[in-house]
Formats: structure tokens, C-alpha cells, sequence
């Protein structure tokens, strides 16, 4: 495939196909900010940052390798570096605050994904994010644990240790009684 020339002042590696893939990739890093930040204006706020800070960076990019695994490690990083600005702000870890705001749900379908969305939040960190990365975004265990920072057999660890709580949390006895919906049946499916 023939590049096109770059304008003045673009970023080494930075080129037309590197901002078609960016561009490509904006449905999957919102999906997976927002499962880190619950609040689509920071998780916005992140993809924009990972976007610049990719394509400032694309020259560290190695073409052939996964675009995707690359750019949620970008996002993670600048979460955890929020995080760390963010320790300031009250914290509601037992969704109280929260609680106040919310109103109840009037269909059956919000009712569900209500309640799966609150068994999701009491799972800690870390095995909420293996989950949503392997189950939500059909990530490898491998690139999981890629993107992560941990051994493949940690992701593996924390991913069966969060479709168990899952299941205990709602009451269920095993995937089976999960309805129709693709994305809450492949977090707890077993692979």
C-alpha cells in the first residue's frame, strides 16, 4: 500500500492509514473507557487523550502487531495516572451517593442490566477490568494480560474468580440462566 506524505509537522509514523486505524478503533476504546469510568464525558475526555497521545507516539508502534492491545494500553496507563491525580475526591465505594441519584428503572430489560451493572461494580478492580477486556471486548487471555501487565495465568485467574461472584452476586446457578443478551452472556459464559 502506498503512503501518502505526511503534512509539515506530523508525527514520525503518523500517516493517512495510521489515522484511518485510530479512527476505526473509537467505537472499542469508548466501549472500554467507559466500562473504567462509568461517566461518558471522562470517558470521552480518555479516548481523545489516547488518540493524541497515540498519534504523537505513532512512530513507537510496531505495524503488524495489534493495534487495538496497543491503544488500550494507552488508555489504561492515562486511567491509572487520573486515578492517581484524582485521589483527592470523594470516594462512594458503597455506591450510596450514587444510590441518591439514581431513579428506578420502569422496563424489566433496565431492571436486569441494573442489577448486572451492580454486581459488576462490587467486583474488585481488577477483576472487573480482566472481565470487561476477555468477556465485553473479546480480547485473548493473552492479550489481556498484555494490555494489563500480568501474567496470562493472573488474567486467567481474575476472570474466573469474577464470573463466579458475578453468578453468586445475582443469584444465578450457572450461565444457564442467563437471558439473550450476547454481551452479559459472554462476561459470564466460561471460555
Amino acid at each position: 500500500m502506498m503512503q501518502t506524505a505526511a503534512p509539515v509537522g506530523t508525527p514520525p509514523g503518523a500517516d493517512t492509514e495510521m489515522r484511518d486505524l485510530l479512527l476505526g478503533a473509537i467505537p472499542a476504546l469508548r466501549a472500554f473507557a467507559f466500562s473504567l469510568t462509568y461517566d461518558l464525558d471522562r470517558s470521552d475526555d480518555l479516548v481523545q487523550d489516547t488518540l493524541m497521545r497515540a498519534w504523537t507516539k505513532a512512530d513507537s508502534f510496531r505495524r503488524g502487531t495489534n493495534l487495538t492491545a496497543w491503544l488500550f494500553t494507552i488508555l489504561r496507563n492515562l486511567f491509572y495516572s487520573e486515578q492517581r491525580k484524582r485521589k483527592r475526591e470523594v470516594e462512594d465505594a458503597d455506591g450510596v451517593l450514587a444510590g441518591r441519584l439514581a431513579t428506578l428503572p420502569e422496563q424489566e430489560v433496565r431492571v436486569e442490566m441494573g442489577e448486572f451493572r451492580s454486581a459488576l461494580d462490587l467486583l474488585p478492580f481488577a477483576q472487573r477490568e480482566a472481565l470487561v477486556l476477555v468477556g465485553a471486548q473479546n480480547f485473548t487471555y493473552e492479550e489481556a494480560a498484555e494490555i494489563c501487565g500480568v501474567a496470562v495465568g493472573t488474567i486467567k485467574s481474575r476472570v474466573s474468580r469474577a464470573r463466579g461472584r458475578l453468578i453468586e452476586a445475582l443469584g444465578m446457578d450457572g450461565t444457564g440462566d442467563i437471558g439473550t443478551d450476547a454481551r452479559t452472556r459472554a462476561a459470564l459464559d466460561h471460555a
